[in-house]
């Protein structure tokens, strides 16, 4: 009996041990499963980065122009900020702070969601039902979430996620619509004036006037597209000797005298979607992205290496699109009432028949700048948040075979784009100098806007 009795626990015993070390393996086996399971993907300023960057290719492979760009960007970031405000309470929303913005609360049903997730994917919702190729944006979407769920983030949280960001999406996508873009394809359509000073298309393209009717957008924070009218541009006058003329002859003088360094800044901040090259019977366009989309690619950089967090990222991205919309929108309002005639058309009637500028004419009135303008409100707004000497490599335009540039400060860049146009010889200098004036304007001003409330 007493043997038996043994055997009995010893083989009790030993199915005991075999069956806790078949769950502990198990358990083992499991284990780092359910701590990815439980674990939070961390999300960074470079996620937001990379969607700025697909909106931009989208972007150039659309040939946007520089104001609808700026319109794509801006609302995307807003969607983005606005999940971010709605969960981080050092973040203020935009209601009250900028035109008609409206007030959004938070949904109840969404209390788990993963908001950086949910901001991330707000943006990429939004972008892709703006812009014409946004099934490009769904795509890359579709990757992302795949990464998200491979990483270890729990189904029901992605889910709820990308309700929240849908349902954050819509509301901006209805405060854009009532924006009043959509009402322009109902305005007449811009003829060019065939009288002495006026804009007149340029070759090779000859293409037709892009936004002529920009300024009827709602601006974000400016009370009207005309808040910072700039001084009107120096006269026409084909007589030799007028300030006119000579301010022709100062670009003609430039295109003639280029030195390698004035050519390479030139060409460093060309940024002319429109670049069309002329081959005997055939055109051929070149993929380049817009100005806004250089500085929101400047944007980037900085806020990686001011090592910025997610959410403060997300706040300098929405500052600087806002900025970029205001900006496009005084300046297309300027090009439009003053009209002026483009370099290569006045010096080719009145100096040279044969004369071509290094880069080529973009498919607009020349007064302001709109490089000069943009340039000017973004290094502002980059200032604030960076300070005044804050040193970077601009490598946004080495995916287009564009070597590197350093810069010691914003306002280093933005006079080098700015001045980069009369090197180019596609802006005359008044046009450059009042630019910038406008340009830092609209950022001190949305600056005060953002920081006021």
């Amino acid at each position: 009996m007493k043997q038996q009795a043994s055997i009995t626990y010893y083989r009790l015993n030993r199915e005991g041990i075999l069956l806790i070390t078949f769950i502990f393996s198990f358990m083992i086996i499991l284990l780092p499963s359910c701590v990815r399971k439980k674990q939070k993907p961390i999300f960074s300023n470079s996620n937001i980065s990379a969607v700025i960057t697909r909106m931009t290719e989208i972007m150039v492979h659309d040939i946007t122009n520089p104001p609808l760009g700026a319109r794509f960007f801006s609302y995307a970031c807003l969607a983005g900020y606005e999940v971010v405000s709605q969960n981080d309470n050092k973040f203020k929303s935009m209601h009250g702070i900028l035109n008609n913005y409206p007030q959004i609360k938070k949904p109840d049903s969404i209390q788990s969601a993963n908001y950086q997730l949910a901001a991330l994917l707000a943006m990429m919702e939004t972008a892709k039902k703006m812009q014409p190729s946004g099934k490009l944006m769904e795509a890359f979407e579709e990757k992302f979430i795949d990464s998200c769920s491979k990483s270890g983030l729990d189904e029901d949280v992605l889910n709820i996620s990308k309700s929240y960001a849908v349902a954050i999406s819509q509301r901006i996508l209805a405060y854009a619509q009532s924006d009043g873009y959509n009402k322009i394809s109902n305005l007449p359509r811009y003829t060019p004036l065939k009288i002495d000073g006026a804009w007149y298309p340029t070759p090779p393209g000859f293409l037709a006037p892009v936004e002529p009717y920009f300024n009827t957008v709602r601006t974000f924070t400016l009370d009207s597209a005309a808040q910072f009218k700039p001084l009107p541009p120096v006269t026409y006058s084909a007589k030799v000797g007028s300030p006119f003329y000579e301010s022709a002859s100062a670009v003609y003088r430039e295109g003639n005298e280029l030195n390698d360094d004035h050519r390479i800044i030139a060409s460093f901040w060309d940024c002319n979607p429109f670049a069309m090259q002329d081959e005997g019977h055939l055109m051929f366009g070149f993929k380049k992205i817009s100005p806004g989309a250089h500085w929101l690619g400047i944007t980037g950089i900085a806020c990686l290496k001011g090592n910025k967090s997610f959410e403060e990222t997300m706040l300098i991205y929405t500052s600087v699109s806002i900025g970029l919309m205001d900006a496009n929108i005084t300046c297309w309002d300027e090009k439009y009432r003053s009209n002026r005639i483009r370099p290569e058309t006045a010096i080719r009637k009145l100096i040279n028949p044969q004369w071509v500028p290094l880069l080529q004419t973009p498919p607009f009135p020349e007064y302001t700048s709109g490089h000069s303008v943009i340039s000017a409100t973004s290094a502002t707004l980059l200032t604030h948040f960076f300070g005044d000497n804050f040193s970077y490599n601009d490598s946004v335009e080495m995916t287009y075979d564009i070597p590197a540039r350093a810069f010691k400060s914003f306002k280093q860049a933005a006079e080098e784009a700015a001045i980069s146009r009369f090197y180019g010889g596609i802006h005359f200098m008044d046009a450059i100098v009042e630019g910038q004036k406008e340009g830092t304007k609209v950022g001190e001003w949305v600056l005060q806007k953002l920081n006021n409330h």
